[in-house]
């Protein structure tokens, strides 16, 4: 048997690369060209985040983190959307904010995308939602927003300064939202988010994270701290 084996090993190696990258390249066009159609099926975790967004009152008021950037935005990008989409299917009112500087280009994006539905023609920037945009600082950032929006966002993505923003006069600190999402690629992220604010001040928190992030966050969840 083993002969064997070491026979069709040696037959590989002497195989033309030729023919290797054209089976290479049959393996990645052929589900390209005739789609398979596979199920998705959510996950628990996914069903618990889910169910978690979708029982909030009606009034609720979410925050949305973007802490991601350009190379990880195929991977994260969606969930943004998806979660963008059901905040405001709910009728949420959505405060936005960047804890990465890519994060606001990938906030505006998302948004964009979102907001393009018809079914959302009737929400009003400052009102229904608002971007914050980024701010330096990492995990003092949330930090400084478990006392004062205000103190730490003077303006909006727009420059439009806070005290103007309607939606921002009844948030002023964290502890006014009722739920807060982390879109996460890495530091400053999901984890600073449970450590400086969901923990300590018990609001629910989920995220959206980039797959090498997983093994770290897993532990929060099993916990009950996401």
């Amino acid at each position: 048997m083993n002969r064997k084996f070491n026979t069709f090993l040696q037959n590989l190696d002497r195989l033309d690369r030729r023919i290797i990258f054209l089976i290479i390249g049959l393996v990645v066009l052929i589900p390209l060209l005739v789609p398979l159609n596979l199920p998705v099926e959510p996950t628990g975790l996914t069903r618990d985040a889910f169910e978690a967004i979708h029982h909030l009152p009606d009034d609720a008021t979410v925050l949305i983190s973007f802490e991601y950037g350009p190379s990880t935005k195929p991977e994260i990008h969606p969930m943004a959307v998806s979660v963008l989409r059901h905040f405001f299917s709910r009728g949420y009112k959505v405060v936005v904010m960047c804890l990465w500087p890519d994060g606001l280009f990938m906030a505006r994006e998302a948004l964009d995308e979102v907001l393009n539905d018809e079914r959302f023609d009737d929400l009003v920037y400052g009102v229904d939602y608002v971007n914050l945009g980024y701010r330096p600082g990492n995990e003092a950032v949330i930090k400084g927003i478990t006392k004062s929006f205000a103190a730490n966002f003077t303006v909006d993505s727009k420059q439009t300064d806070i005290s103007e923003i309607p939606l921002m006069n009844n948030i002023r600190t964290v502890m006014d939202v009722d739920f807060i999402f982390s879109l996460s690629a890495g530091y400053p992220g999901a984890i600073e988010w449970v450590l400086y604010a969901s923990d300590p001040l018990q609001i629910p928190v989920s995220s959206g994270n980039a797959s090498i992030q997983v093994n770290q966050l897993l532990p929060y969840v099993k916990s009950g701290q996401m």
